[in-house]
């Protein structure tokens, strides 16, 4: 399937590798995205029945609760295609294999899923600069980090500097792992300059990612980025998947098996290696992260 994007996106294959990140415009259309718009509040609304974060095997929701908020939040919902049959289709859409494919080849498999929410007035909406890295158990298992996983960001609402798009610092990931945002969660405020600085990073490249709904956003496992909080007066959503090689990996969900799209099995391939073997759910989470 040939991708009919703009000019500005038909290189996105080498300014990925060249610069640890890309944009490609216009991946999904209007109506696709709109029927992602309404899944996604459909899946919000599912996560604010429960009182705090809630996990039950790969599927997560990420809770705000009211007792620190002064009102309930869903911040994050993972693997939530397990409960919705429009995003297990839309993971292993032919638009996702188009970009795929010339990154990744014809056998891809999927390591995570989210969906992010930035309602406006909600604390700790901000992400730290940080690597991806950091949240991959057992790294040995990712051999070519460039190769092995690359995110996908996906905007179903317009991402703007103003709601708190993703930010990425260009070319960072030539630079290794650099420990960004180690010491604690990162949601927790926003990096500091200094931070920056002190990492070998020029604050003045950063480049805030604005997109519109049905653009997509490209970066690796290596890639400095982090968001700034939604100071706006609307909601912003924003989908991360995350695919492998599965040459280099048998890590996580078939996506795409020799070119063809993959569904999910009858039962998860659990994510997260040692938590999730020992108590998959479903189970409260409530070690108050956000107050530390």
């Amino acid at each position: 399937m040939a991708l009919a994007v703009a000019q500005e996106s038909r290189d996105f294959v080498d300014h990925y590798w060249e610069h640890g990140y890309a944009i490609v415009r216009g991946l999904f259309n209007q109506a696709e995205i709109a029927e992602a718009q309404a899944e996604a509040q459909r899946i919000y609304q599912i996560g604010m029945q429960h009182h705090a974060t809630y996990r039950h095997k790969n599927l997560l929701f990420e809770i705000l609760p009211e007792s620190f908020a002064g009102r309930r939040y869903v911040m994050q919902a993972h693997w939530f295609s397990w409960i919705s049959p429009f995003f297990e289709r839309f993971r292993r859409a032919p638009q996702m294999y188009s970009v795929l494919q010339p990154l990744l080849g014809r056998n891809v498999r999927q390591i995570a899923q989210q969906l992010h929410w930035k309602p406006p007035g909600a604390p700790l909406s901000g992400y730290r600069m940080h690597q991806d890295l950091r949240f991959r158990e057992r790294q040995e298992d990712f051999k070519d980090l460039m190769t092995t996983n690359i995110n996908f960001g996906i905007a179903i609402d317009p991402a703007t500097k103003a709601n708190g798009c993703l930010r990425v610092v260009p070319d960072s990931h030539k630079k290794g792992y650099l420990g960004l945002a180690d010491d604690g969660p990162i949601m927790k405020g926003t990096t500091q300059e200094e931070e920056l600085v002190k990492a070998g990073l020029d604050p003045a490249r950063i480049v805030d990612v604005e997109l519109d709904p049905g653009d997509l956003v490209i970066w690796g496992l290596l890639t400095v980025h982090g968001s700034q909080q939604n100071t706006s007066d609307k909601d912003r959503c924003f989908m991360i998947q995350s695919y492998t090689k599965a040459e280099n990996s048998d890590r996580g969900e078939w996506a795409f098996r020799d070119g063809f799209s993959t569904p999910l099995g009858d039962e998860p391939r659990v994510c997260k290696y040692t938590a999730l073997h020992e108590k998959p759910g479903p189970m409260y989470i409530e070690d108050k992260w956000y107050q530390n």
